[in-house]
């Protein structure tokens, strides 16, 4: 059975969605990984199935006023039920956001998804990777251009469309993202079918 993993995001003008199916081909690239894209707006009971069905759960939310945005907020007081019966106990949990400005105080952002994360018990994957355009060699065009490490911190320029922004470099940081959890949930299930044989 593939490693089912859920990517559950809001996108207010589109940038968070390419980021959103950034992270799904990174997920698809990962052998033994199934992905599934849910958007917070339109939660269903069959998408609330998914999630407690899932290996792993990456977070998406624009950062909006510090923060992540309302619709999302949303979402995550609705899982207070699962809080309560452990559902996402120990699954993967990891997350990615963007903003139109450079810094746009994206870390508070990426500090609740992990916050969320941690009172479900979950354990949380950073990016894993180096910090990008940080010396006068360096370019905007590299990976990591932000220099996140909680996790993939986008930037797209606010006259500017999904079409366009994010950045290529944001985008490939956000597919690699989705290529370390599905690779680290394949190698924890791996893990625990091993034990169960040993055992």
């Amino acid at each position: 059975m593939p490693i089912l993993v859920s990517i559950v995001y809001h996108s207010g003008y589109g940038h968070t969605s390419v980021l959103a199916r950034s992270v799904e081909s990174g997920v698809v690239a990962t052998d033994g990984a199934d992905p599934h894209l849910i958007d917070v707006t339109q939660m269903t009971d069959r998408c609330w199935e998914i999630l407690e069905a899932s290996d792993a759960i990456i977070f998406g939310s624009p950062t909006y006023m510090g923060a992540v945005s309302g619709p999302f907020k949303t979402f995550m007081d609705k899982t207070s039920g699962i809080w309560f019966q452990r559902g996402w106990q120990d699954k993967l949990a990891a997350g990615f956001t963007v903003s139109s400005s450079q810094a746009g105080d994206k870390f508070a952002t990426l500090s609740q998804l992990a916050t969320l994360a941690a009172q479900h018990g979950m354990l949380w994957v950073s990016l894993g990777l180096a910090p990008g355009n940080n010396a006068s060699t360096a370019s905007i065009n590299d990976i990591n251009r932000i220099g996140g490490s909680l996790g993939v911190m986008a930037q797209a320029n606010a006259d500017q469309g999904g079409d366009v922004a994010p950045p290529a470099a944001d985008r490939e940081t956000a597919r690699l993202l989705g290529q370390r959890v599905a690779g680290l949930a394949v190698r924890f299930a791996q893990a625990a079918q091993l034990e169960a044989v040993t055992i």
